[in-house]
């Protein structure tokens, strides 16, 4: 890959500096910092470009796999310590569960904003006319079926754990799909680059931000806007019956959150991890790092701190320098 050629050089040298602490700090707890690793690209890269600036500082560290609703229960037993990647339309209720008990803290939003919803590539809209609008989606469901789903629909939606509650929308708005969840984000993706190789329909889940706009120009289906009485009050929205008539929310906040006890236990690191701040073109680069050019996940942490030096530099706190 071209982007590997060329930092080829200064990946070796910069792994050399975030191997070692740089600087006079001693720690003040020699556990590691467990800190959790979900199954998208923008995630690990974040969870390591944490790793690597906690480590610079001079902490131990340890990268923990976990799904994306077990996590913050670990978090709240102390199992687990540290999340960079918190998306209010999946994860909200989950998070909020814990910080409320008192197990776990709100470090703060990203500058970056999410959304979260059904999406589908622009060559679609020539496919099925009407789209973006949801109201569309009924008219072409035999245009999207797949033979596991025909005649209805195919709703190609995230893995299982990423609860989107997409079976209780498809009921709530009488959409003519049926919810085939991908095993991962990869497959997620490679099911979108083959159909889009082929200009075959297809609808499925994603996110902003994500590599995918920019590699795959497309839309996000508009549903009726997202009220927080849409997923509680059956009386809210156009089924009078049922939740979940309406779609995700949009600008979503994307937070930081930690163990109860992570301040108490390493301060300065706990003062890094408030610092940082991720605006929405930072989290695009680091995905495309990883999926995109092809790097590790790892790789692409360290590329990306030697491509933000000025920025890494500025969330270091004081305690650290």
């Amino acid at each position: 890959m071209k982007l590997v050629n060329q930092l080829s050089v200064s990946l070796l040298l910069t792994a050399g500096v975030i191997a070692a602490p740089a600087y006079a700090f001693t720690p003040e707890s020699t556990d590691p910092i467990k800190i959790v690793d979900n199954n998208w690209s923008s995630q690990k890269v974040l969870a390591r470009v944490a790793q690597q600036l906690l480590e610079k500082v001079g902490y131990e560290t340890k990268i923990v796999p976990s799904d994306s609703q077990g996590q913050f229960a670990a978090m709240g037993l102390g199992d687990l310590d540290l999340q960079m990647e918190i998306w209010e339309g999946t994860m909200n209720d989950s998070f909020m569960k814990e910080v409320n008990a008192g197990r776990m803290v709100d470090l703060g939003s990203h500058a970056a904003t999410t959304r979260e919803d059904w999406w589908y590539p622009d060559y679609m809209e020539d496919i099925c006319p009407g789209l973006p609008d949801w109201k569309a989606l009924n008219a072409c469901a035999e245009k999207f079926a797949a033979p596991e789903t025909a005649p209805k629909g195919r709703y190609l939606a995230g893995p299982v754990d990423w609860i989107k509650h997409d079976k209780e929308k498809i009921e709530a708005l009488d959409l003519n799909f049926t919810v085939v969840n991908a095993g991962s984000a990869a497959a997620l993706f490679g099911e979108l680059k083959s159909a889009a190789a082929r200009k075959e329909p297809i609808v499925l889940f994603n996110w902003a931000p994500n590599w995918v706009g920019a590699a795959f120009p497309g839309k996000f289906v508009e549903f009726p806007e997202h009220e927080k009485a849409c997923t509680e009050d059956p009386k809210w929205g156009v089924n009078p019956d049922k939740t979940y008539d309406c779609g995700s929310p949009k600008g979503g906040y994307l937070k930081k959150g930690a163990w109860s006890g992570f301040e108490k236990k390493w301060s300065c690191g706990y003062q890094l991890i408030k610092n940082i701040d991720f605006t929405g073109s930072m989290i695009d680069q680091a995905a495309a790092l990883a999926d995109v050019e092809g790097m590790s996940h790892d790789a692409a942490a360290t590329a990306w701190i030697e491509k933000h030096q000025e920025q890494v530099s500025a969330w270091m706190p004081a305690c650290a320098k």
